[in-house]
């Protein structure tokens, strides 16, 4: 029982980051916009840096094929596009606007879940091993999600979202930690099994979305040299600070 209160706590304290898009409330619409690439820019990098530095290698340990790791990387980048195609066809032939926000808000909200459910499961199956490996694996993930919910918040505003309703949606996300973590405590053991699959799959998912959707976002404006170089220390930033996550674990 006292793994299971630790646990539900664990991930009902990461869901709440999500929330850390709060900060900007207090900036004008105008100020807003000016950084809102940047901070496009660095979910960008916190998702490339997510998937090479965290997920990826993370798959590798656990699989005995590299090969599988291969194909469901490809997998997983393949139903993104096939995810994104039918959201397209569905809104993209409307401008995008508040009330028909851009089509990879959408593929960003779906992988953020796809994440935040492999985050659940994770911190769930650490505290079934002990309690301080829990707290630890929580840490961690705290850490590795206060830059990416900022970066995801910035896609949600940008990609035609009102500030509110990003920070509601941002949150709806991340409450799939819970699931996560309630389908860990279940299923026990069993949920073991499955880890391995999501990892890479996940990973399929983040560099689809930050190669095809979020880089090319960066390069519609005419290439003034601060701009991008901006833009490109921003993605650094991002891939950066995951990297320095591996501190913590």
């Amino acid at each position: 029982m006292s793994a299971l209160l630790f646990g539900l706590v664990s991930v009902l304290s990461v869901s709440l980051i999500s929330v850390v898009g709060i900060l900007t409330l207090w900036l004008n619409d105008t100020n807003l916009r000016k950084i809102l690439l940047y901070l496009v820019s660095f979910s960008a990098g916190s998702l490339f840096g997510d998937a090479f530095i965290h997920l990826i290698p993370e798959a590798m340990e656990q699989n005995e094929m590299a090969i599988s790791v291969s194909i469901l990387i490809i997998f997983g980048i393949f139903s993104a596009f096939v995810v994104e195609r039918f959201l397209q066809w569905r809104h993209c032939h409307i401008p995008t606007t508040t009330q028909h926000p851009h089509s990879f808000v959408y593929m960003n909200l779906l992988g953020d879940a796809i994440h935040n459910t492999i985050d659940g499961l994770i911190i769930g199956g650490s505290y079934l091993i002990n309690i301080p490996i829990g707290l630890a694996t929580t840490l961690a993930v705290v850490f590795h999600e206060i830059p990416q919910e900022l970066g995801d918040f910035g896609v949600l505003v940008y990609g035609g979202f009102t500030k509110k309703k990003a920070l509601w949606l941002n949150l709806l996300t991340a409450l799939a930690a819970i699931l996560g973590a309630s389908v860990a405590f279940i299923l026990g053991s069993f949920v073991d099994g499955f880890i391995p699959l999501l990892l890479p799959f996940a990973a399929g998912n983040f560099i689809y979305i930050a190669g095809s959707d979020l880089i090319p976002e960066l390069r519609k404006d005419e290439p003034e040299p601060k701009k991008a170089a901006l833009q490109m220390t921003a993605i650094a930033l991002g891939v950066t600070i995951m990297a320095l996550v591996l501190l913590l674990e």
